[in-house]
């Protein structure tokens, strides 16, 4: 019996770790497959979630990684997004990385020839024109990354991020925490008396919640 015992103990060892394997590996997709020199061929990933999931964290780490492997690396963000810095993408943790404001997405593809990597802060801002943008940086062999809301405070889907989370390659969707009950959130909840769908704000007038006490409160 004890062998018996032994025996399902380790294939419920095994299949665990099967499992997290299987996770990891999807969640280090962009780290084994990211773009090296001289290498050709180009892609999109999606950075997405609601507000204080850190997508912007995750795009600085993908973008710095794409530095210390010695690319060539252009980054963009909405002019009217200047909650942080007037130019610089900076995460709600205070960390940063040079950008260069854009007033519409088709500024992108001025960038220069030697481009390897672009990324692209909140583009959920950006004009309905920005999957195309993204779609003629990879065809010419760049790696895109982009991060943004993918729901507006009404849990709609918001601007261009469901035609770019079609096309891309990898979609990464994080998760803030619920501030409400401590579950996953992936809705941003507005706190302040708007109905205009872009409302640029933070703490003071967003937080995190989850379905449940999205809907409770909406």
């Amino acid at each position: 019996m004890s062998r018996l015992l032994s025996k399902i103990a380790l294939n419920s060892d095994i299949c665990r770790a099967l499992i997290i394997a299987s996770y990891i590996e999807k969640m280090l997709y962009n780290e084994h497959k990211f773009k090296r020199k001289q290498e050709p061929g180009g892609s999109i990933e999606v950075i997405c979630g609601s507000m204080f999931s850190g997508k912007t964290e995750e795009l600085i780490r993908r973008l710095k990684r794409a530095k210390i492997a010695q690319l060539n690396v252009e980054i963009f963000k909405p002019k009217t997004d200047v909650r942080y810095d007037d130019s610089d993408v900076v995460s709600h943790d205070a960390n940063s990385i040079p950008s260069t404001p854009v007033e519409n997405s088709s500024a992108i593809l001025l960038l220069g020839t030697n481009t390897q990597v672009v990324g692209i802060d909140e583009a959920q801002f950006f004009d309905m024109e920005l999957p195309a943008v993204c779609s003629q940086l990879a065809n010419r062999g760049i790696r895109v990354i982009v991060a943004g809301l993918d729901m507006d405070f009404q849990g709609k889907p918001f601007g261009p991020m469901p035609a770019l989370m079609a096309i891309a390659e990898d979609v990464s969707k994080v998760h803030a925490i619920c501030l409400q009950c401590g579950a996953p959130a992936n809705h941003s909840y507005r706190t302040v008396a708007s109905d205009s769908t872009i409302f640029l704000g933070e703490k003071e007038s967003y937080e995190p919640r989850c379905r449940d006490c999205f809907n409770t409160n909406s």
